[in-house]
């Protein structure tokens, strides 16, 4: 059950002054607007491309001129040789509907007939660049690419993701990349600018963001870069006086060329009048070449550059769903126990509470700023083999049974436990959650107790033994007498149509997140058409899985449709397992695996909370609430229910899976007041919302982990905080946290309102009894 996923790890990143610096040039690229400037193409023509001109596939009508337009045309070389499909025009950019942007010969012309041999010798042909597989200008390895492409990669609006690839290209001439990204409706928006992210690697890199959610794609686009060529040759050969009336003719004349593609209004006549200024026989070289290289020339040649022999990827798909598939903090709770009675001498039977008495609980959630309230299934529970206190197998009469026993006389999936009330009281519980701005999130468990309606309606929905019974869940040497697991094989389609009638019955009335349990027991295949199915018509509604397994099945889940998944995180305590779990978490696998870390469930008490004590439970939920962007609590947390149900054991005693649980609000020693602070900022930092810029800091003591998120804030401000944990519950620890960048930082710790001055080395002392951790803001140089 709990498999390690420790399969890829990354280095530690950038640092507090490398993100910083980062998320501002990230500000810059992803404001640039993108010039509509078509132009008429000339056939058999060496191209030069604009920066709103994406490369077109082979053989796509030339669209590129644009009502109104004025745009000269640059200069052309003619060639004799074939039109390589890397050089052909794009479709502009601002084209609604405009065709993907494709590499140069993804796929071979449509009709082409292949010559057949001679009978006596075969017939020369010249390969061109449309028979291969790669650009004029290669651009390989593009990230994210989620299964070669296969499906889409992840991400939410407003969520800011890195885009690589390889790109290079023969001999010393420069070259440069963009990012394109295509909307839903398959129009492109501004490009935007990529970048070298090391010196002489070929790796570059761009920093995008989606505005809307739907399907999209993005497209990187490479090409030869004349002007950095021609900027780069003349710093050499000017001051050795080589070839200077040469040089300096040559970037007059690629200037006049990229003037061209500089709208007048934006300042076109300064890049003209830089290249007058190389003709400048008045001026000695060396200033003539200051002119061109002046920075209000090549802030105007930035924003619109010369570019030749463009090249495209394939176009990459891209999921964008909407926020709360990212971000969210959840609270769980068994509405059954809120407002029960409880005989505590076992005299009288005990009485359920009910869907109206659970959402008296509601303003208490909402006032600790969780936005999620989740509810285990609401179903009638199977009276056969039901299960008594802490999962004895003989249960009394008023034993109330585990509710993901599913199915009775009452009803199955499609109906309310009568103790818990009706569909009407359903319907006023999420009305209730939504006043107070909380989402329901209901356990949907694809399996039945012995007393299901489909047991005798779907014989075939169950697998059989030999004595002819159906065979009930086993997980050796646990048994679960009064579950029956779901056999796929023999009506995949009927079960298909089933589930999706049940999740829309649920979502007709207001659930528009299912936790998913034990999706891993179900095939692969199965979720993906329902989730397909589901996500045709209601893409806004949103599945977590519960899939704690080995990381090849709970990976398959994020990639088929899952837009959730739960974690190994209960069980990575340790500084070294924490760094090393959340650089993969954080790293590639966040195209497609959306983490929800929950500090504990109905089901999993770990061992850290059992022995350390309040602190403990301090520390996990400062952990989860920053390192993850969706976390959750179960009830009771808050008052550090910590006993389990023996020595060595995960499962609570008196599990409230098999029990009423009625617990006492009033108490004043909990830890609702640090979970209060952690959900406030949390939307108060959008930071604390992101998962991707996660950053671990060097510290010399392995009790104590720092770590840094960042983010841009709507105004275009950086959101930076730092994070450092004491993740020993029961001693003070003391460590120095190096950054990289010398500072000085003003920073303020959000917990207790104290400010300090940090610098590369930065000494902490962490009372796990007190202040377990600093939630620090950063600013650049203090006052």
């Amino acid at each position: 059950m709990h498999g390690d996923t420790r399969d890829q790890s990354t280095p530690v990143a950038d640092t507090v002054d490398a993100a910083v610096a980062e998320s501002a040039g990230r500000a810059d690229s992803d404001t640039r607007t993108d010039p509509a400037m078509p132009g008429p193409r000339g056939a058999g023509a060496v191209r030069t491309e604009r920066p709103d001109e994406p490369a077109r596939e082979p053989g796509a009508e030339d669209d590129r001129t644009a009502p109104g337009s004025t745009r000269a045309e640059a200069p052309r070389r003619r060639t004799t040789t074939r039109r390589s499909a890397s050089t052909a025009e794009p479709a502009p950019t601002k084209a609604a509907g405009a065709a993907p942007a494709r590499a140069a010969a993804e796929r071979p012309a449509a009709g082409r007939a292949r010559a057949k041999p001679a009978t006596t010798r075969k017939t020369a042909r010249t390969t061109t660049e449309s028979d291969t597989v790669i650009g004029r200008i290669p651009v390989l390895d593009v990230s994210p690419l989620v299964d070669a492409g296969r499906r889409p990669a992840k991400a939410v609006v407003g969520e800011t993701f890195r885009v690589c690839a390889t790109v290079f290209r023969e001999g010393h001439d420069a070259v440069a990349a963009n990012v394109v990204l295509r909307d839903p409706r398959g129009r492109g928006g501004p490009w935007t600018p990529m970048r070298e992210l090391a010196e002489g690697s070929d790796r570059w890199g761009a920093y995008v963001t989606p505005t809307a959610p739907g399907r999209w794609s993005f497209v990187v686009e490479a090409w030869s870069d004349p002007l950095a060529t021609w900027r780069k040759a003349a710093s050499i050969k000017l001051p050795a006086g080589i070839d200077t009336a040469l040089v300096l003719e040559e970037g007059a004349q690629l200037l006049e060329r990229a003037a061209t593609g500089v709208p007048k209004k934006d300042g076109r006549a300064v890049v003209l009048a830089a290249a007058d200024a190389l003709r400048d026989p008045g001026l000695p070289p060396l200033s003539r070449l200051a002119a061109a290289l002046a920075p209000e020339v090549q802030e105007l040649l930035g924003r619109f550059p010369l570019r030749e022999l463009v090249s495209a990827s394939r176009p990459a798909p891209l999921q964008v769903d909407r926020e709360r598939a990212l971000f969210g903090s959840w609270y769980e709770f068994f509405p059954r126990s809120e407002g029960a009675v409880v005989d505590p001498a076992g005299v009288e039977p005990p009485r359920s509470g009910t869907l109206r008495t659970a959402a008296e609980r509601l303003p208490a959630v909402a006032a600790m700023g969780f936005d999620v309230v989740y509810l285990p299934p609401v179903h009638p529970i199977g009276r056969a083999f039901r299960k008594g206190p802490d999962n004895s197998l003989t249960a009394g009469p008023h034993d109330v049974g585990s509710p993901w026993a599913i199915g009775s006389p009452e009803g199955g999936h499609d109906a309310v436990h009568p103790d818990l009330g009706t569909i009407e009281d359903f319907d006023h519980f999420v009305a209730e959650a939504a006043a107070l701005h909380l989402e329901v999130a209901l356990d949907f468990a694809l399996q039945c107790s012995p007393d299901h309606p489909w047991v005798n309606k779907h014989p075939e929905w169950f697998s059989h033994r030999v004595d002819g019974t159906i065979a009930y869940a086993e997980n050796p040497p646990k048994k679960y007498q009064d579950i029956y697991p779901i056999n796929f094989d023999q009506d995949m389609d009927g079960i298909v149509k089933e589930t999706i009638r049940i999740l829309r019955f649920w979502m007709a009335h207001g659930v528009r997140i299912f936790r998913v349990d034990n999706p891993h027991t179900k095939p692969v295949v199965f979720w993906e058409r329902v989730l397909a199915d589901i996500a045709r018509t209601d893409p806004d509604v949103v599945f977590l899985a519960e899939a704690f397994t080995r990381p090849a099945m709970m990976h398959t889940l994020g990639k088929i449709g899952f837009h959730q998944s739960y974690t190994y995180f209960t069980w990575r305590n340790t500084k070294a397992e924490l760094t090393e779990y959340l650089t993969e978490l954080s790293g590639d696998a966040a195209s497609y695996m959306r983490p929800n870390f929950f500090t504990s469930t109905p089901d999993i008490l770990h061992a850290y909370l059992q022995h350390g004590g309040p602190a403990a439970f301090a520390v996990r939920a400062v952990l989860a609430a920053t390192l993850s962007p969706s976390y959750g609590v179960y009830a009771g947390y808050e008052l550090y229910e910590n006993e389990p149900a023996h020595p060595g054991s995960e499962e609570y005693l008196h599990s409230e899976k098999y029990e009423l649980r009625p617990r006492d609000w009033s108490r004043t020693d909990t830890l609702a007041p640090l979970l209060t602070v952690l959900n406030r900022l949390r939307r108060r930092h959008p930071a604390l919302q992101q998962l991707r810029s996660l950053r671990f800091h060097p510290t010399d003591n392995d009790q104590v982990l720092a770590y840094s998120k960042t983010a841009l804030t709507p105004d275009g401000l950086t959101d930076h905080l730092i994070t450092v944990v004491n993740l020993d519950p029961r001693h003070v620890q003391e460590a120095t946290v190096t950054l990289d960048g010398d500072g000085p930082y003003a920073v303020h710790d959000e917990l207790t309102g104290a400010a300090y001055t940090w610098g590369r080395h930065n000494y902490v002392r962490l009372d796990p009894s007190a202040e377990p951790a600093h939630l620090l803001t950063v600013r650049r140089n203090p006052a």
